[in-house]
């Protein structure tokens, strides 16, 4: 968990995707996360972790279902998340939260 603790700990915001490849709703997360990152650029950064291959971080971070986006800013949560989010609500939220 070293490396995500570093990246999570970074003044550049980073929104964390818990997911699963079995996840259907995870699935359709995929190309609003595409978008996203095509429009806050370097604003933000996105982490995908497999809760499958990673239950650790996703038993520290309490996630119980995919998918769940937890914002990170200097190693704090800033706003967490679960379920399908559309891509304008969840700029919106990012950007209240930044």
């Amino acid at each position: 968990m070293g490396k995500f603790s570093e990246i999570v700990k970074s003044d550049i915001p980073t929104l964390v995707d818990f997911y699963a490849t079995w996840c259907g709703p995870c699935k359709m997360m995929h190309p609003i996360l595409d978008q996203l990152k095509d429009q806050m650029g370097i604003k933000l950064r996105i982490l995908k972790i497999d809760v499958d291959k990673n239950q650790d971080v996703a038993e520290k971070f309490k996630v119980r279902g995919v998918p769940t986006f937890v914002l990170f800013k200097n190693g704090e949560i800033i706003w967490r998340q679960s379920g399908v989010i559309e891509l304008n609500a969840l700029k919106t939220k990012i950007n209240q939260s930044i």
